[in-house]
């Protein structure tokens, strides 16, 4: 099997897994459109720790990990299988990189791991491993640890990495899902796409400085750091491709983005 891209998703409100939008469409035909993984390691921003945590589970429990939502909601099952195998591998890997890490053996997926994959894969045959966000060791951190995955790709792992392009919930007062997107939502996510675009990770590390309207779109990092765990996994000669862009509720940019490493591609494409 060829290299797996790196991926990262925008997993918006819960609501995504039972609300018709264009990222749930997205969301929806992503599994066809690559390659069936041997499993999926997804990094979410629902799952904060101190240090990098792996979960090791025979079979995943669904966390229902939100409230004041429709029952439909909390009556929704991904029962996908773990790999506990994969994540002694994921731990070694890291470990080796130098960062203390640790395997939970009970721990099930969160909001942020199976509304996506569910969307994606929905027969859950598809062994499903969560990996923790470290939200206050920042981009650098989470880029270093996406680079020491990097081996996974070239082992039929699709590393997903699970957050929002924009976060900033304080500014939700209700607005329609499709509602018009707020400037400074634009504003920013244009920095951010065409940083990517050029494989600028000095600048992409460097967001909160010299992004438009960093701080006002994440408050607090962990919606994003999933991003930079997807690009560094990519390898050093990055080559980043947008998959979807869309907005919810003014506020939540939803885009998709593929890291690949520029030697994955056939020869007869190089420019």
């Amino acid at each position: 099997m060829d290299a797996l891209p790196a991926i990262f998703v925008s997993h918006g409100s819960p609501m995504l897994a039972i609300t018709p939008t264009p990222a749930r469409a997205f969301l929806a035909g992503l599994g066809t459109a690559l390659p069936k993984p041997r499993a999926i390691l997804v990094v979410s921003a629902h799952w904060e720790t101190v240090t990098p945590m792996v979960n090791a589970v025979a079979r995943n429990a669904t966390i229902h990990d939100f409230g004041g939502f429709p029952r439909a909601l909390f009556e929704i099952e991904y029962p996908a299988p773990g790999d506990p195998a994969l994540a002694a591998r994921v731990a070694d890997l890291l470990t080796a990189a130098g960062f203390a890490t640790g395997i939970d053996p009970v721990r099930g997926l969160d909001h942020g791991a199976w509304v996506p994959v569910m969307l994606a894969y929905p027969m859950a045959d598809v062994p499903v491993l969560q990996l923790s966000v470290q939200t206050m060791l920042g981009p650098e951190h989470a880029f270093a640890v996406g680079r020491a995955l990097a081996p996974l790709r070239d082992e039929g792992v699709l590393v997903l990495g699970s957050g929002n392009f924009t976060h900033d919930l304080r500014r939700f007062r209700g607005q329609a899902v499709d509602a018009p997107e707020a400037g400074d939502v634009t504003a920013f996510s244009a920095w951010m796409d065409d940083a990517i675009a050029r494989a600028d990770i000095a600048a992409l590390l460097d967001y909160r400085s010299l992004a438009p309207h960093a701080h006002d779109e994440h408050p607090t990092e962990e919606h994003l750091l999933p991003l930079f765990t997807a690009m560094g996994a990519a390898g050093p000669d990055i080559e980043a491709h947008r998959l979807h862009r869309s907005t919810e509720h003014a506020i939540l940019r939803m885009d998709a983005y593929a890291f690949d490493r520029v030697s994955d591609r056939p020869a007869a494409v190089h420019d």
